[in-house]
């Protein structure tokens, strides 16, 4: 069964057939969209929901996009900037005061943002449960010497990401990320993502399938960038069978543990290559969008082992922004032309074994279309 269901501009149909392709061949189940000057022009769906191949893929069924998740952190912390309630140039400090130790008062807001903090790992966590503990890993990162001087270098914060800038907005709004994000974000646009997953929506999600001949236990210590390299990272591996726990979805891991489908990745996400807006929700403004896709630094990244381009919040690649998640979820929105599109999948593939095309082949159908 590879029906495609959902809809589709006919001038998009390299987008259909795409997905089709993706899963005749590899995927199990799988969405995509794409987002045209804040508006859908694709959402379609199709395969199962399970590894035995039982259920359908729905509308609404979701699953964890993993990093891909950093891309709602990011707009979060870019709307509070825009509200002048967060300056990305003043020190981490000036919002939480206690992260000033350890020689870190000279860390900016844009440091967490763009990789360049110098706090790529969480020392002294060595299990998964223990980040669901949010005040004891944020103790832990205020406490935390920098590996680096902060903003010479860059080098992935895999998972420290989502804890430094999520800790950032609870000072300024008293409110957790996944409380912000459901507040200001996903609840004007009608966005289904969820950042803290409530009981209620468990029996839309569709399990994370480990990649071929590897099992639950398949685990990334430090997600890899886009040419799929990474080095080990000292402390905690979270694990397929990690990610698929309802504790998992209930915790607050602003950085990787979000769930959604490529139609709310895709909704999110439009408000930055639309200048603020999406479906005539205004989150903010033309120029609050701008640092987006802006470089904060190029150069070798540390943890991924690649040359990287990044922004406040993103991955910037040519003239497009987005980032990926472990296993193959991927947003990419290119503000030139407006356009917004999003892959997301249950089948995931390990990219230190194989290549895993399938988000920009989704990607590379959009422009075909929107040429």
């Amino acid at each position: 069964m590879n029906d495609i269901k959902g809809y589709c501009e006919p001038r998009f149909g390299a987008v259909h057939e795409a997905l089709a392709g993706v899963l005749a061949k590899d995927d199990v189940g799988a969405s995509a969209a794409v987002y045209l000057d804040g508006e859908p022009v694709v959402d379609i769906w199709g395969g199962y929901a399970d590894a035995e191949r039982s259920v359908g893929w729905e509308r609404d069924t979701l699953t964890a996009v993993n990093s891909t998740t950093k891309n709602m952190t990011a707009l979060c912390a870019l709307i509070l900037a825009d509200r002048g309630r967060l300056d990305l140039s003043a020190p981490v400090a000036a919002y939480w005061p206690e992260f000033a130790a350890a020689g870190k008062e000279g860390v900016l807001v844009r440091h967490v943002l763009s990789h360049t903090a110098g706090l790529p790992d969480l020392s002294g966590v060595q299990a998964v449960e223990e980040l669901y503990d949010w005040e004891r890993v944020t103790a832990g990162l205020a406490a935390q010497a920098p590996e680096w001087e902060p903003g010479t270098a860059a080098g992935y914060h895999a998972l420290t990401f989502g804890f430094l800038v999520g800790e950032i907005v609870r000072r300024i709004t008293g409110r957790t990320l996944g409380e912000f994000f459901a507040q200001e974000v996903a609840g004007p646009l009608g966005a289904d993502f969820h950042i803290g997953l409530l009981p209620e929506h468990d029996h839309r999600v569709a399990p994370l399938i480990a990649p071929p001949s590897l099992t639950d236990e398949y685990a990334a210590t430090a997600p890899p960038g886009p040419d799929g390299a990474h080095r080990e990272s000292a402390g905690v591996a979270v694990r397929v069978k990690d990610v698929n726990s309802p504790a998992w979805r209930r915790a607050q891991i602003p950085a990787v543990n979000g769930f959604g489908n490529a139609r709310s990745v895709a909704l999110v996400q439009s408000v930055l290559a639309n200048r603020g807006t999406a479906g005539g929700v205004r989150l903010l403004s033309p120029q609050g969008c701008e640092p987006a896709w802006q470089e904060v630094f190029g150069g070798a990244d540390r943890v991924l082992g690649a040359p990287m381009s990044w922004t406040a919040g993103f991955g910037k690649f040519g003239n497009t922004f987005g980032w990926g998640g472990w296993g193959g979820s991927l947003v990419v929105s290119d503000p030139a032309s407006r356009m917004t599109v999003a892959y997301v999948m249950n089948q995931m593939v390990d990219r230190d074994r194989r290549e895993d095309d399938r988000g920009m082949e989704i990607v590379m159908a959009a422009y075909a279309g929107l040429h």
